[in-house]
């Protein structure tokens, strides 16, 4: 979808710019002005493209590609009229650009990011050697404030469908949206075998269901090795996250070993009693990585994650000292914080009610594999808890992120059917804002309070630890895995970069470590690597409803004229062959006035409309795209004139 690009995410890659945008002063300091990057791309780029010269052509899924050399940027025309110096300290992309153009020796693997870079959410990342691919997961991202309508961001499968012949499977590293809910999309245009544990499996083939689709499931198991094609042999590793089942990957190819962590943190005492295999780590690294692709989403918080038993330890402590009825939201996909909750209840002599689409679909999934125990007679139906007393009774819900159609947002507003809030009730919010959502959490917050309700939320209390690890943590996992190329993934530019200048305090060289894009691609051989910009298309693709692809930036732009200053239509019946104005012209308004408060300025430009058709009909204007033209100007500078605003102007003329 060529609508949704723009030439300003790209990262300035000089070592200067790197310095001064490192922890977040960059145009992608916040979730929000680097999701907001999907704008339209400007011709200028396009044009620059079009200039770039060809190099040779190579097999791409069964057909003749033309692979483009990017053009040279001013910093590498910068670096080569330079003289020689001891350190010119010259852009990382300068020095990658200059190993494009001398080339890589040998075989070689190809890293292509498809989403996950300079954006929160939408992983997704193509390994490729010769005429074999492996995919890492498939993930959606949700839109920003501007996208009206939106109902979520999948990633451009593009280069998948080009090369479909090519692909060998797709490998899952755990349950969470941002890294399966793309699946069935992908599906709909690949049949791709999906590789993964058993819990996001399990979700995954919930979603298939929903969209009427099969797919052939392998489930692998953490320490199990298995292959795909001739050239990827894959052991999938324990790690820890906020969700059951995650696994971080190993991925033997023909010229080394390339290191994917997924999303993780280091939990010395997780829940489920299954921490992660220090020493396999160690081992792997002993025996030499080549590449490492590391989790960036919480780089910029220094020290470590606390372990999700720190929660476990204050929700104990508010449930033995309340007597109130319970309500806590949660993310569906944290099952051990799930079970946390049940197994407190049973402590304190309390039944568990269960609230929200996904959050039964994950408890009955979880129950049916394992992973959730809860005793017979614990849980009860949602609408007979009317008849439980309050200070036996927790309700587990969805909606701690505030959206609003989830089971805690209805109860703020009064409009779910079976829980009403009263005075008394004790509301925990066992969350974070995701960043962009501070708002609507806040909203739902303030209602609660208003009904009376005492609410607990992340800043009052630790009800909640992050799944992902902090700089220590990092830091770890470099020592452990010592890398020779480095490659942050999962954040935005301020993630990616802060996490790039950590990789340097660790000892990896500057010019070994690679800040990609999305539709970038890093090649690496056993002795060097390099990178080439925008091998492919991979901005996000937006669904609504069950459109996939078909709004972009000129519909998201009409809609948001049409939230801000409403939309005009004016309705005339014009008989051309008389050269006469039959009917009207008439004007309806939406979200731009009142009519019956403004009947003044209403009639007024009724009658500039039709001095403005008159005119064109004198002077027997035949084209009637001229006629709107001219009206929807006339009209425009009218209104403007009058109230300082600008609704969408819609002409309609009938012929009689």
């Amino acid at each position: 979808m060529n609508e949704g690009r723009t030439t300003n995410r790209r990262p300035n890659r000089s070592a200067n710019a790197q310095r001064t945008q490192t922890g977040g002063g960059s145009g992608h300091g916040s979730g929000q002005a680097s999701r907001s990057s999907r704008g339209t791309k400007s011709n200028s780029t396009a044009a620059g493209r079009k200039k770039t010269q060809p190099a040779a052509s190579q097999k791409s899924g069964g057909r003749t590609r033309s692979v483009k050399r990017q053009p040279e940027t001013a910093v590498v025309k910068a670096e080569k009229n330079k003289k020689p110096t001891a350190k010119t300290g010259g852009s990382q992309g300068g020095r990658q650009n200059s190993k494009q153009k001398k080339g890589i020796k040998g075989p070689s693997v190809k890293i292509i990011p498809l989403g996950g870079l300079l954006e929160i959410g939408k992983n997704m990342t193509a390994l490729e050697y010769e005429n074999e691919i492996m995919i890492i997961d498939c993930g959606l991202s949700f839109p920003d404030d501007d996208m009206f309508g939106i109902d979520k961001v999948i990633p451009d499968f593009t280069y998948l469908k080009e090369n479909s012949k090519k692909i060998k499977g797709l490998v899952i590293t755990h349950g969470h949206e941002d890294h399966i809910g793309a699946v069935p999309y992908l599906l709909k245009e690949l049949n791709v075998p999906i590789y993964g544990t058993r819990f996001p499996l399990g979700l995954i083939e919930n979603k298939l269901k929903e969209h009427n689709l099969k797919a052939k499931m392998h489930v692998i198991k953490a320490g199990e090795t298995f292959k795909l094609g001739k050239h990827f042999a894959i052991e999938a590793l324990r790690i820890t996250h906020s969700v059951v089942d995650a696994v971080c990957l190993s991925i033997t190819t023909p010229v080394g070993k390339i290191f994917h962590t997924g999303d993780f943190k280091i939990d010395y005492t997780p829940i489920d009693g299954d921490p992660i295999d220090f020493a396999r780590l160690a081992q792997i690294g002993s025996e030499g990585v080549l590449l490492m692709m590391a989790d960036s989403t919480n780089v910029l918080r220094q020290g470590y994650t606390s372990s999700e038993r720190v929660v476990g330890r204050t929700l104990g402590n508010i449930f033995r000292s309340s007597d109130k009825r319970i309500i806590i939201a949660t993310f569906s996909s944290n099952v051990h914080r799930i079970q946390k909750i049940i197994d407190l209840a049973i402590q304190c002599n309390r039944k568990v009610a269960i609230s929200g689409r996904s959050m039964v679909n994950v408890v009955d999934l979880a129950k049916e594999l394992g992973y959730i125990k809860i005793p017979a007679n614990m849980l009860v139906d949602l609408n007979r808890t009317k008849n439980i007393p309050d200070k036996e009774l927790v309700v587990i819900t969805t909606g701690s992120q505030g959206e609003p159609m989830s089971a805690l947002a209805r109860m703020a507003s009064s409009d779910h059917k079976a829980i009403k809030i009263r005075k008394g009730d004790m509301v925990i919010l066992s969350s974070s804002p995701v960043p962009g959502n501070e708002l609507t959490v806040a909203n739902v917050v303030n209602k609660l309070v208003e009904k009376g309700a005492e609410v607990i939320y992340s800043d009052i209390a630790d009800i909640h630890v992050s799944g992902h690890a902090c700089q220590e943590e990092l830091k770890l996992m470099h020592s452990l895995i010592r890398p020779k190329f480095f490659m942050p993934v999962h954040g935005e530019y301020r993630h990616l970069q802060t996490h790039a200048e950590l990789g340097k305090t660790m000892g990896i060289p500057e010019e070994n470590i690679f800040l990609l894009k999305n539709g970038d691609c890093l090649t690496v051989s056993q002795k060097d690597a390099f990178m080439t910009e925008q091998v492919t298309e991979a901005e996000g693709i937006m669904v609504d409803g069950l459109g996939v692809g078909d709004v972009g930036n000129i519909v998201l732009r009409d809609r948001r004229l049409l939230s801000e200053s409403g939309l005009i239509i004016l309705v005339a019946a014009i008989d051309k062959r008389a050269g006469r104005i039959a009917s009207g012209p008439d004007i309806i308004s939406r979200g731009f006035v009142y009519v019956r408060e403004n009947e003044d300025l209403i009639d007024e430009a009724c009658r500039k409309a039709e001095e403005i058709l008159e005119e064109c009909v004198s002077k027997d204007m035949k084209d009637w795209n001229g006629m709107k033209t001219a009206v929807r100007e006339g009209l425009r500078k009218y209104i403007y004139s009058k109230t300082k605003r600008n609704p969408i102007i819609l002409p309609i003329f009938l012929e009689v």
